[in-house]
């Protein structure tokens, strides 16, 4: 096995808090908040936004988590860091605008995403719904996210690490058990079903807690 030659958690958390930095800028204004950005490996997600997920040890602050999956970082640089950009709508209205509970892509998110560059499809292709419980999206050719990505691309940037693939460049594939078990990320109650499933906690989603928003990847082949 080939050694790194420098160490990997700064160098590769640095280019995403970097490019975090370049797109608030170039799409937001620099109006984002900071944000803590996590490397999480979520089934059949590209990423996802949790408001205010970290609190400060110390200071008692809090910290929204913007959350990318290094298992779908098989795609390129400019595909990997739309997904960032998608969950940063997702930071601006928290920040800025009016988040609809429940984690659902309304109105004023799409607006958001048509304005940086970024076309909301249910699809991830044209003709897609803007809305709904689950949005992907795709870039918009010459939109301001395709020049900015251009602008960072010119500046060296690249991410250099994903999970271990195999020779299709598909994500590594474990044996999939009949039964899955899955666990609620807010009140910690189990369920059991194929591993494909998309659960939602009842008792969270009544009672207003279930704040994760979830970006759903495409299922994975056979």
């Amino acid at each position: 096995m080939k050694a790194a030659k420098e160490a990997i958690t700064p160098a590769e958390y640095k280019a995403f808090q970097g490019a975090y930095d370049f797109l608030n800028r170039e799409l937001f204004g620099g109006s984002l908040p900071h944000v803590l950005v996590t490397l999480q490996r979520h089934a059949r997600v590209y990423g996802y936004f949790s408001p205010e997920r970290f609190v400060g040890r110390r200071d008692g602050g809090e910290a929204h988590e913007l959350a990318m999956n290094p298992d779908h970082f098989g795609r390129t640089d400019q595909e990997i860091l739309s997904t960032l950009a998608h969950e940063m709508a997702h930071v601006w209205q928290q920040t800025h605008g009016r988040p609809p509970r429940r984690c659902y892509h309304d109105r004023e998110w799409a607006a958001k995403m048509r304005e940086i560059g970024l076309q909301p499809s249910t699809t991830g292709q044209p003709g897609g719904q803007e809305t709904g419980q689950t949005v992907s999206h795709y870039i918009v050719p010459g939109g301001r996210f395709a020049q900015a990505y251009h602008k960072l691309e010119g500046t060296g940037f690249e991410l250099r690490w994903q999970s271990r693939t195999e020779g299709d460049g598909t994500a590594r594939k474990t044996k999939r058990a009949s039964k899955t078990k899955f666990t609620c990320p807010e009140c910690g109650q189990n369920a059991w079903g194929k591993p494909d499933s998309l659960l939602i906690c009842g008792e969270c989603y009544e009672n207003g807690e279930a704040d994760v928003c979830y970006l759903l990847a495409e299922p994975e082949d056979e």
